[in-house]
């Protein structure tokens, strides 16, 4: 399928802010890009979310959302994000030899998910298998992607109606009770943004923080920075994500007229992916843009994208990425990994840059 890619920072964000191009692609897209399933959220309530419609949908379901992630919800979060990075390390430092991805990052996201959201604990094993099906790291099952999709949406209906009737102290509750004067999300819309949060909130953090901590390994003299210096580390998070954040591109935009863009006539209905890794990594914004340097001043990337749909869950991956990073190393300073470096693998996925597996290990428990 004929497909436009905007690979330069500058670019990247002119087309992320620019209301030229759609975010729905089911209404904008032409035929072959609908033809060859590329409509994100066909056929389910995710056609709904707020990460794939335009204003004033999107302008209207953006605000009623952003009423429930109020000061004290957030400071609740940091609470929970501690608790879950502390209880996780325990297990990791029993076993001496962990995977990052399955072992720490995995358990990290998923658990802070499920006390954010409300997850019935006995849910949660069901719903990280759904989460693998939906992001498979084995090409061979992409055929499942629609059905661990299904079973999220299913999960996201379950929750909203368990909480509309027994309401509790977590975000899907204010998600519920969310208004704004009489206006309030319908029940469609409410498991459209409950399903988005869940899909966007675990794998992606779990896939960021893998690459954190591979960068960091790759760089044993920025870990060591990052551990003598604890007042780098938000800018240090902010490198981290320009460095390797977990989504290669934003989701597809396409062009609701014929246009000229970066001096490229793009015809009506075109589908164009905004390389966001790539614009973090160019040469005309960012000095040496391949080299990790934790102490970057002033940084502007585009990790969480850009615009309307810059990233919702934005300040929950910030409280995640600097609680989980540090902590890992400060728990296991000589942390080595324990398969050579060719042998790290990516997920055959075009939209998120995940590792399949990152085995470690505690050098210091191995020499004790």
């Amino acid at each position: 399928m004929r497909t436009w890619l905007v690979t330069r920072f500058d670019d990247v964000r002119a087309l992320l802010a620019d209301p030229r191009f759609s975010s729905e692609g089911g209404t904008w897209g032409n035929p072959e890009f609908k033809e060859a399933g590329l409509v994100s959220g066909a056929g389910s309530v995710l056609e709904q979310s707020v990460t794939v419609v335009d204003p004033p949908a999107h302008t209207r379901l953006r605000r009623l959302a952003m009423s429930a992630f109020t000061p004290r919800r957030i400071a609740q979060w940091q609470q929970s994000v501690e608790r879950v990075v502390t209880s996780v390390l325990d297990q990791c430092e029993a076993r001496g030899e962990f995977d990052v991805m399955d072992d720490y990052a995995g358990p990290v996201s998923s658990a802070v998910m499920g006390e954010i959201l409300g997850l019935r604990i006995d849910r949660h094993k069901e719903l990280v298998d759904a989460l693998a099906q939906a992001f498979p790291s084995d090409a061979s099952r992409m055929e499942q992607v629609p059905e661990g999709f299904t079973r999220i949406c299913d999960y996201a209906a379950e929750l909203v109606a368990q909480k509309r009737q027994n309401p509790a102290d977590d975000l899907t509750t204010a998600l519920v009770h969310a208004r704004e004067d009489e206006d309030r999300l319908s029940e469609e819309e409410l498991v459209a943004m409950v399903a988005a949060m869940i899909l966007a909130g675990s794998d992606t953090i779990r896939a960021f923080v893998g690459n954190a901590v591979l960068a960091l390994l790759d760089h044993p003299d920025q870990r060591l920075l990052l551990l003598d210096r604890p007042d780098l580390e938000a800018g240090a998070l902010e490198e981290l994500l320009r460095y390797e954040g977990a989504l290669t591109t934003a989701l597809f935009r396409v062009t609701t007229e014929e246009m000229e863009f970066a001096g490229t006539v793009l015809p009506a209905g075109a589908p164009v992916i905004a390389a966001l890794l790539s614009a973090n990594r160019d040469p005309r914004q960012f000095d040496g843009p391949d080299r990790l340097d934790l102490t970057r001043a002033g940084l502007r990337h585009v990790g969480f994208g850009h615009g309307l749909h810059n990233c919702l869950g934005a300040a929950l991956a910030r409280l995640e990425g600097q609680a989980a990073i540090p902590a890992l190393f400060r728990r296991f300073p000589r942390l080595v990994a324990a398969i050579p470096r060719d042998e790290v693998r990516y997920i055959e996925n075009w939209a998120m840059r995940r590792l399949v597996r990152l085995p470690v290990r505690a050098a210091d428990a191995e020499a004790a």
